[in-house]
């Protein structure tokens, strides 16, 4: 079979921020601690990095100020939210770098944040890495906690 390029998914996911990687459950919003939103993990992000990085290969799927939505060539969709409650600053601390329906590599810059902004309004900066088809979709999700610096691989995300 010569001349066809077969792609490959890496499962791989990268770090999207330096900073501590904690278990969901331990974030202060119910709706993420519960996994309402799916599967996933949290980084409380050094607030000296004001870059965000796609965790993962794929297509930008939505751009809404604090929150970015991306899938997978396989179907897995990701979605960063950024702090807790931060929907409230109506985008004013965030600056897009992609478009919804860019193509991106793991690794590729896509969303800049004012941590100052979020931090004077006394709102949690901790930034939300979920999988929002997970119950559908994953088959497994491995990242264990630990202190990360961006583009770091950090763990699995396979689907099922």
């Amino acid at each position: 079979m010569f001349g066809i390029k077969k792609h490959i998914i890496s499962d791989e996911l990268l770090a999207p921020i330096t900073g501590e990687i904690v278990n969901l459950n331990t974030v202060s919003d119910p709706v993420f601690a519960q996994g309402m939103m799916g599967d996933g993990f949290a980084i409380k992000p050094d607030l000296n990095d004001y870059e965000l990085l796609a965790p993962v290969s794929g297509e930008i799927t939505m751009m809404q100020g604090h929150a970015v939505g991306m899938v997978r060539e396989d179907g897995l969709e990701f979605l960063l939210h950024i702090g807790i409650d931060t929907v409230s600053l109506k985008g004013a601390p965030f600056t897009s770098l992609v478009k919804r329906g860019k193509r991106i590599k793991a690794g590729s810059p896509i969303i800049e944040v004012d941590w100052q902004q979020i931090i004077t309004n006394k709102l949690d900066p901790t930034v939300m890495a979920l999988i929002p088809n997970s119950k559908t979709n994953l088959g497994l999700l491995t990242v264990t906690e630990q202190s990360v610096v961006k583009r770091q691989v950090i763990g699995q995300a396979t689907v099922k």
